[in-house]
């Protein structure tokens, strides 16, 4: 079975890292589905959607000249339509808009919680103190 770009095709998890997923394809050669290619929404760990043998349906994006093969769950789904589906393609601008600087906000108090906490917090006097 030869693979062609565009194809779907089934797969099995073999590995998972922090920046993706290798599949490994009906033919037996191994891809990579980005952590950008394993859903529709924002994924901070992609052990909350796979995990090793899980069985997935994925598209076939590239294949470059050495065997390297990219993936996609999302793609593969169906009704995706080329980069244009969006559960908010039927929202405003502003209701787009709005939901944006929500989910910015989200992530901004996130990092700013992940940043104090490994700084000490606010509020600590062991950088205070060696000033006087």
């Amino acid at each position: 079975m030869s693979l062609e770009v565009g194809a779907i095709v089934e797969g099995v998890v073999t590995g998972i890292t922090h920046f993706g997923a290798f599949v490994q394809l009906e033919n037996g050669e191994t891809g990579l589905v980005h952590i950008s290619e394993i859903a529709d929404t924002y994924v901070r760990d992609i052990n909350e959607y796979l995990k090793k043998q899980d069985s997935v349906r994925v598209k076939i994006l590239s294949i470059d000249g050495k065997g390297k093969i990219g993936l996609s769950i999302k793609q593969a789904k169906e009704g995706y339509e080329d980069g244009t589906h969006n559960r908010s393609s039927n929202l405003s601008f502003e209701d787009k808009l709005s939901k944006f600087l929500k989910d910015s906000d989200e992530r901004l108090q996130d990092l700013r919680r992940n940043t104090e906490s490994k700084r000490g917090g606010r509020g600590s006097s062991s950088y205070r103190s060696h000033i006087y």
